[in-house]
């Protein structure tokens, strides 16, 4: 994740190309642009300035405060993906993002379901992730908060459900879980814990990087 952190937008999209340099020597697969500490504005002026310096990282765009923008920026800026926190009624406009999905076709989507602070749709847990799987491409979840790690029985519970259907998991991915929860998902989005401090404000710590991507390597030769 790239937070857009900075007193200026200069310093954020210096930072911003810091960040995605470190990930790319690193072997991260990809980076979604956040408007966390940014606008919109900000989250464009990192994919202009980053469309030719990023050759194997994939990018992927998340507009928080209005994430219908997100396919747009995707398109013009070459990103190949977007994310929603959620893909459930009534948390989207089903017409609109429908329209906009069969306007960007190519535009991939990382669709939460069961994703932190979303309140419960009332449905069973089945319904909700066939409801997902024919939204999106991938299915985010979080555990309940901010802080609160996604619990094992529920990446477990998911993904046999889901089968080969992509699951990922959105949120508090550390050190001390990542073998664990990665030998049952697809992939992490992983944010604070890469920062000093785990303080999204600070710089990267590389060190944690290459730590998660070691627990990544393992969890995968372990699984086969």
């Amino acid at each position: 994740m790239i937070h857009l952190a900075g007193e200026t937008s200069n310093q954020k999209l210096k930072r911003a190309l810091e960040e995605l340099e470190i990930y790319e020597q690193e072997g991260i697969d990809g980076a979604i642009i956040e408007d966390y500490h940014g606008d919109i504005i900000d989250v464009e002026n990192v994919l202009r300035a980053s469309q030719n310096k990023t050759n194997n990282l994939i990018l992927g765009v998340n507009v928080l405060r209005n994430p219908y923008l997100a396919f747009e920026l995707a398109n013009d800026y070459g990103a190949k993906f977007v994310q929603f926190d959620s893909v459930q009624a009534p948390n989207i406009n089903i017409n609109i993002y429908n329209q906009l999905r069969e306007k960007f076709p190519n535009i991939a989507v990382l669709g939460g379901i069961g994703f932190k602070y979303i309140p419960p749709t009332g449905n069973s847990l089945e319904v909700d992730l066939e409801e997902g799987k024919s939204r999106c491409d991938a299915i985010v979840t979080t555990g309940t908060g901010t802080g609160i790690e996604t619990p094992l029985n529920k990446l477990k519970e998911y993904k046999n459900i889901l089968k080969d259907f992509p699951l990922i998991v959105g949120a508090r991915v550390n050190g001390n879980n990542a073998y664990f929860q990665l030998r049952i998902a697809d992939g992490a989005i992983i944010g604070s814990y890469f920062k000093k401090n785990n303080n999204t404000n600070l710089p990267i710590d590389k060190s944690k990087v290459q730590q998660i991507i070691g627990m990544r390597k393992y969890a995968l030769k372990m699984s086969h």
